[in-house]
């Protein structure tokens, strides 16, 4: 464990942001850093020297973005929410950082976002992305959107798992200062890279790699999984008051398996009745199917007797469902 070490800036004058500007402002962040706060950084050994690779911390506080960037050995860029253009704070700063606004609500303007953070790692830069895709109200890690693990793929580029324990006690949320003399530690995972998780072309693969990831983040932050999207409704579990077993408890805490869904349900029973395997959904991805071996199969019928028959031909994938009828032969 240890301060930010040494530490090198990237001229990309076709990139977002502005170079001379943006290498003043990450010098300043870094000495500052280091003199203010109890600063530690862990891992950084994990992070390439060159080459594109995608930083995907926990997001708790404002100073998340400031922390980071600071802790790491090399200028990143970084996907950042849209509001921060209307703020004083950040409209100057954080773009002239290297920041790319999305429009959360979707639709084009994000996709142009996510072209963007692509091009970046196409030139062999460092990329930060918050997984959650907004801050965590309640402390707990949540569960994890897919962008970082399609840059991933896309760009052939490794995610570094991050986590961060102690910048809301430095910066609380919705609040403007900073508190100085307070200890924030950043660590840095092993590289993680989404073809280790399945087949590419497959778009569960996302959501097992993202789940993944997530599993790592939270090893890294100490912090408790929760299996929702983080949004502004979100708050700490009321564990005095018992769940509904109907709309059940949206925050109840997880433990994520790695490297499988979390959440998945168990994998079908061959020759259960059909009703007890609905399709199971996935976000982000298609709803699990059955697989022909673990579908009920229609029993054969034995031969002989005055009785023959034979049984009706039936579509694959219908065996469960259509009836067994009988065809009389004429005399």
């Amino acid at each position: 464990m240890g301060g930010p070490g040494h530490f090198t800036f990237e001229s990309a004058p076709d990139l977002p942001g502005a170079d001379r500007l943006s290498k003043y402002l990450f010098g300043a962040i870094r000495a500052l850093s280091t003199r203010l706060w109890q600063f530690e950084v862990e891992g950084v050994e994990h992070v390439p020297t060159d080459g594109p690779a995608i930083i995907t911390p926990n997001h708790l506080s404002f100073c998340d973005s400031i922390f980071v960037p600071a802790a790491l050995p090399r200028r990143v860029w970084a996907i950042g929410k849209g509001e921060y253009m209307d703020s004083w704070k950040t409209k100057h700063l954080f773009p002239a950082m290297g920041m790319i606004p999305v429009d959360r609500s979707g639709g084009d303007a994000a996709q142009a976002a996510l072209d963007a953070a692509a091009e970046v790692l196409d030139r062999g830069h460092l990329f930060m992305i918050y997984p959650e895709g907004t801050r965590s109200r309640s402390g707990n890690l949540h569960k994890g959107r897919t962008g970082a693990a399609r840059l991933a793929l896309r760009c052939n580029a490794p995610i570094i798992p991050t986590g961060h324990e102690g910048t809301v006690e430095v910066q609380p949320p919705d609040t403007f200062l900073m508190k100085p003399r307070k200890p924030v530690v950043v660590r840095f995972g092993a590289p993680m890279w989404a073809h280790e998780f399945g087949d590419p072309d497959d778009p569960r693969t996302l959501r097992r790699f993202t789940d993944a990831v997530m599993f790592e983040i939270a090893q890294l932050s100490g912090q408790k999984y929760v299996d929702t999207y983080a949004g502004k409704d979100d708050r700490p579990a009321d564990v005095t008051k018992p769940s509904s077993p109907a709309a059940g408890d949206e925050h109840q805490s997880v433990t994520p398996r790695r490297p499988s869904v979390v959440g998945s349900a168990a994998p079908p029973r061959p020759g259960a009745p059909a009703s007890s395997h609905p399709s199971v959904p996935i976000a982000d991805g298609p709803p699990l199917i059955r697989p022909p071996s673990a579908r009920p199969s229609i029993p054969s019928r034995p031969n002989g007797g005055h009785d023959e028959s034979e049984r009706i031909g039936v579509p694959p994938g219908r065996r469960d469902r259509a009836p067994v009828g009988k065809v009389h032969t004429e005399p």
